[in-house]
């Protein structure tokens, strides 16, 4: 080897260490920037929170169109039931009448 392979070697070498402690101290920074960390864990929450009310929306439609198919299906137990729930506030409202 020569002495200009040798120090193009070293200068290889040099650029290599660099750019490893140049990731080693971002890594470090990112783990040590409890800001960002924090910011971080929030959006990942928020996004779980998000998901779940999604789900949860979703839940909620198709069982009231579950509930319309069955008013569709049988609306006479419907309509007793309200007419009774009409019936009750007339008669607690006409009671409470001097």
């Amino acid at each position: 080897m020569t002495s200009t392979e040798d120090a193009q070697e070293l200068a290889e070498e040099i650029e290599r260490t660099r750019a490893q402690l140049g990731e080693t101290v971002e890594a470090l920074t990112a783990k040590t920037d409890v800001k960002a960390r924090a910011q971080a864990k929030v959006s990942q929450l928020s996004t779980r929170v998000k998901g779940k009310a999604d789900q949860a929306r979703q839940q909620a439609s198709q069982q009231v169109q579950q509930v319309g198919k069955q008013v569709q299906q049988h609306p006479v137990p419907l309509a007793v039931s309200a007419s009774a729930a009409v019936l009750v506030v007339l008669f607690i409202m006409g009671w409470r009448r001097p």
